[in-house]
């Protein structure tokens, strides 16, 4: 039973029917599912933090509560006893590097990249959008453009929020406000607010939209195996429903926060985005930097 060596292998902390399993050494990953033993916590993965030099691990519920734990030992996963270890850093991800025919080198979002790029102040002009995603993605195609010209972009966090943040921000001839709105449509919600807010400060601010539900859409589906994205029932939240399509895990908010990395990780720059979306970014950029604005 125990082989030639007594201390080589031990039957009760070793192979499929050890009956006091040994910690495995385990690089957790986001929307992976733990069990914290000394509390019996169960939860999804949803941020690792070093905080007094201690790794800490958020896990959330299905309840959607949250409960930070430090790593190392005491946890289960699978059914088996781990040793959390942070997660490993992500490979960079290599695009094909963009060029003109003359060799000058190009960004993400097909512009002329700056050869001696200085750091500038940010302008008072500044650009919104919708959500958390929007702006990743615009960071990530247009981020070196935004920072060339020396231009933020902010969240709404929803576009209900839309007048009382340009009522604190207070647009003028000097200083525009950009803003980025989702399906913008007519007859939509977001039409109306967006009618209300230009006409309240005209020339100050300008209000594009695309005209998909979410700006996961924005994305060619084609990045994703898809012919076309997924038409999702009323009533179904377009993300959870896309991730089910997808076959993706979709019943939690790490789920979602997941997917979407896998989506961006597919954006390599402006040519995997659709037109409905370049043309409206490139014209918020053209209004707020335009010659005379601060």
């Amino acid at each position: 039973m125990y082989g030639t060596n007594i201390f080589e292998f031990d039957p009760h902390r070793d192979g499929p029917g050890a009956r006091r399993p040994r910690s495995v050494e385990v690089a957790i990953e986001y929307g992976m599912v733990l069990e914290d033993i000394s509390s019996g916590w169960v939860g999804a993965v949803t941020r690792v933090e070093k905080s007094g030099g201690v790794h800490l691990v958020e896990l959330e519920d299905r309840h959607g509560r949250k409960r930070s734990f430090p790593l190392g030992g005491g946890f289960w996963l699978e059914g088996k006893p781990i040793v959390a270890l942070p997660p490993k850093a992500a490979p960079a991800r290599q695009a094909p590097a963009l060029t003109t025919p003359g060799g000058r080198a190009v960004t993400n979002s097909g512009s002329i990249a700056a050869e001696n790029r200085v750091a500038r102040v940010a302008r008072k002009s500044r650009i919104w959008v919708e959500g958390r995603h929007d702006a990743e993605l615009i960071q990530h195609v247009w981020g070196e453009d935004l920072a060339d010209v020396g231009v933020a972009v902010q969240l709404l966090e929803g576009v209900d929020h839309l007048e009382e943040i340009l009522e604190v921000f207070g647009p003028t001839e000097k200083v525009r406000a950009g803003v980025l709105v989702d399906h913008l449509v007519p007859g939509s919600k977001e039409s109306r607010i967006a009618e209300a807010v230009s006409a309240r400060w005209k020339d100050a601010v300008l209000i594009v939209g695309h005209p998909y539900v979410d700006i996961w859409q924005s994305v060619k589906p084609q990045r994703l195996g898809l012919e076309k994205w997924p038409e999702i029932p009323r009533g179904v939240d377009i993300k959870h429903g896309t991730l089910e399509h997808l076959g993706w895990p979709h019943a939690t908010q790490a789920d979602i926060a997941m997917g979407w990395k896998r989506i961006l990780s597919t954006v390599r720059n402006y040519k995997d985005l659709e037109p409905a979306l370049l043309g409206r970014v490139e014209e918020l950029i053209d209004f707020v930097t335009q010659p005379g604005l601060e």
